[in-house]
């Protein structure tokens, strides 16, 4: 009889073990994984998608900027500006638009060119 209660208890400390030891394991395969090539975070890219949805939602309510023609990418709060527009004015615009947004860090207009009298390639 004692013994069979020495084996239960040794099979019970045994399981006990076995359980503590199982989140121990993941915390370990967890480190050892490779880290995503992207150095920016789930929160990062969140944010960056946030401020691009909000400066093409400020375009399409702002007048003088035709949001149509105007391509908006964020990453890390920059946000770059690329497609045509119809004058320096509207490109200024747009540029002062983008950098009311929260959480913008800079404005790159450098891919925005202007249109003679607002056509493309001369249509």
């Amino acid at each position: 009889m004692r013994t069979h209660l020495i084996r239960k208890n040794l099979v019970a400390m045994g399981l006990i073990a076995a359980f503590a030891a199982a989140p121990l394991a993941q915390v370990a395969a967890q480190d050892s994984m490779p880290k995503a090539s992207s150095n920016q975070t789930v929160p990062d890219k969140a944010a960056d998608a946030w401020i691009t949805t909000k400066v093409k939602s400020e375009f399409a309510t702002t007048k003088g900027v035709d949001a149509t023609d105007i391509s908006v990418d964020t990453n890390d709060g920059v946000v770059r500006l690329s497609g045509h527009v119809g004058s320096a004015a509207e490109k200024m615009k747009a540029e002062q638009v983008a950098r009311g947004v929260k959480g913008v860090k800079s404005v790159d207009t450098s891919g925005l060119t202007m249109t003679a009298n607002g056509q493309v390639n001369g249509q």
